[in-house]
């Protein structure tokens, strides 16, 4: 797991994303342009939270997210979303 020098403000949450699914279940190869976005992923960095709200989620949580959370941006040639703790929809 790489140290992350980005601190997210507030209730956000930076995830590196898991990688899509390249076969199925039975063997079947999926290509490229048929996989869909990953909706998992490993919290990698997590802010202070609100005010009145603490976080729940920590460093290292394997986390459920809404498909079109977050905001997509690329740190030191990875990609990870930056979100709030609100699109997060489980903790796996």
């Amino acid at each position: 797991m790489a140290d992350l020098t980005i601190r997210p403000l507030a209730d956000r949450v930076i995830v590196e994303p898991a990688a899509a699914e390249t076969k199925t279940a039975s063997g079947i190869i999926i290509p490229d342009t048929a996989q869909e976005k990953p909706q998992r992923g490993i919290v990698r960095a997590v802010g202070n939270g609100k005010k009145d709200e603490p976080m729940t989620v920590k460093v290292g949580d394997t986390v459920l997210y809404a498909k079109y959370a977050g905001s997509e941006i690329k740190y030191e040639g990875t990609d990870f979303l930056i979100m709030r703790e609100s699109d997060i929809l489980a903790i796996i």
